[in-house]
């Protein structure tokens, strides 16, 4: 008899500690998928966002540089004449353009396609990185998405494109702040830090550079239309002109 309950005994320590492991291996497995869904442990974007454009700083002591940028971003190249021919070839995008120095009159390159692009720039060679930028306080959504968001939550509508583009045609009711003024304009929006805030411009890119810098300045809701008031548009829903 006490050798029979020596053996239950023994069997359910033997399933208790199956139980733990397999419990083990799903938290762990949860942690790594939440991981990968927040963008939690990314490579963090080289340079700094200023008036909405993404700065990235050449050096001529550098051999090989490695710049990762977000989908999205307005790159512009602060360099100096060391650099050589200021000529900037990222083959694989089709740039091939003389750049000034400065940044006074320096063109900006929309960054939309996410991938690994081989650039040079006067005697200085290296990689752009393109990658989608997660974070645990940033969502994207299609046009059919937020219009439930919209008729769901109230969220505060924010368009980031031009005077000129908002006055063409934009969503009811949404606020203008062209991207290029948010960073000096982030507190006009300090009561909405922990509001629901929908974010949009022509076709998601500017809207991800707008969700990035209200996402670094603590706003904790933000929500990106990723394909913009043009897939909004082309959905049929309303737009005021």
């Amino acid at each position: 008899m006490l050798y029979k309950i020596s053996m239950e005994n023994d069997t359910m320590k033997k399933n208790i500690l199956v139980m733990i492991a397999l419990i083990g291996i799903f938290i762990l497995t949860g942690l790594s998928g939440a991981i990968s869904d927040t963008g939690i442990g990314n490579e963090p974007a080289s340079g700094n966002l200023v008036q909405g454009y993404r700065i990235l700083s050449i050096e001529p002591t550098v051999d090989d540089v490695n710049l990762v940028v977000y989908r999205g971003d307005y790159i512009k190249f602060d360099f100096n004449a060391d650099v050589g021919d200021p000529i900037l070839q990222i083959p694989d995008l089709s740039v091939n353009q003389e750049l000034p120095v400065g940044l006074d009159d320096a063109p900006y390159f929309k960054m939309k396609t996410m991938g690994r692009f081989r650039f040079s720039l006067g005697g200085i060679a290296g990689n752009i990185q393109v990658i989608e930028y997660k974070q645990p306080y940033y969502r994207e959504v299609d046009a059919r998405e937020a219009a439930e968001l919209m008729q769901n939550l109230n969220p505060l509508l924010l368009d980031v494109r031009t005077q000129r583009e908002y006055s063409n045609s934009h969503i009811e009711n949404a606020l203008l702040i062209p991207v290029q003024e948010l960073q000096k304009r982030v507190g006009e929006l300090s009561e909405y830090r922990h509001h629901d805030i929908l974010i949009y411009c022509a076709t998601g890119n500017r809207s991800t550079v707008a969700s990035k810098i209200l996402v670094d300045n603590g706003f904790k809701r933000i929500t990106n239309m990723r394909y913009g008031i043009y897939q909004w548009a082309k959905s049929r829903y309303p737009v005021m002109k």
